[in-house]
């Protein structure tokens, strides 16, 4: 899995009257380097399409792309892998299905969690949410960046930090330890798509020097 910094996941209720693909493409050129697709309301079939749209700009810009909790579709589209939750399709059954080489996420609220992750052969683990947020109705409480600081001293796999990251907030985040930035409505709901990313690029570079 290729290194990355900012994670970027869709979220299509933050931008009703935009194409997804057309606020995907802005964030990518504005330095986003790792896409998820998180559709939990469409059908399967408009989840396929929407993926089939993605894989092709990510393809186009070789940025690596993951599909939430959908293996199937994941394979289908030839992704680069999924992102699975805690109640979620179990990582080795995933990871059977998919193969040694497609990247396996998983998302972790607690150091428990991520030991587990990194143990079972996760590639990356998403750490959060650090603060609220209002882009997941069946999220749990925020962990705050303790959690952040538990996992730098422990977990060895790539993580990413992730849950009401904001440009305001992000510098908290970035001191606690993270390297690797996840945000969705910050972008995605941005009048400047492009500009947004570009910010987040530019405070996560701050803190690597």
């Amino acid at each position: 899995m290729k290194e990355f910094k900012l994670y970027a996941i869709t979220g299509e209720q933050f931008h009703p009257n935009r194409p997804l693909v057309e606020v995907m493409e802005e964030a990518i050129r504005g330095g986003a380097d790792f896409i998820q697709l998180r559709d939990k309301n469409s059908s399967k079939k408009e989840v396929y399409e929407k993926a089939l749209q993605l894989r092709a700009l990510t393809e186009k810009y070789e940025v690596p792309f993951v599909i939430n909790d959908y293996v199937d579709v994941a394979l289908a589209v030839d992704a680069d892998g999924v992102h699975l939750g805690q109640e979620d399709l179990p990582l080795q059954v995933a990871r059977k299905i998919l193969g040694p080489n497609k990247i396996i996420g998983i998302s972790t609220h607690r150091i428990e969690e991520a030991r587990e992750a990194q143990q079972n052969g996760a590639d990356y683990i998403g750490v959060g949410p650090i603060f609220p947020t209002k882009s997941k109705v069946d999220v749990v409480d925020p962990v705050t960046t303790k959690y952040i600081e538990e996992v730098v001293k422990e977990i060895t796999i790539p993580f990413v930090a992730i849950g009401g990251i904001k440009l305001h907030n992000v510098d908290q985040v970035l001191r606690a330890g993270a390297t690797r930035i996840c945000a969705i409505s910050e972008i995605v709901e941005s009048k400047n798509v492009t500009k947004t990313c570009e910010q987040f690029i530019q405070k996560i570079d701050a803190y690597e020097k």
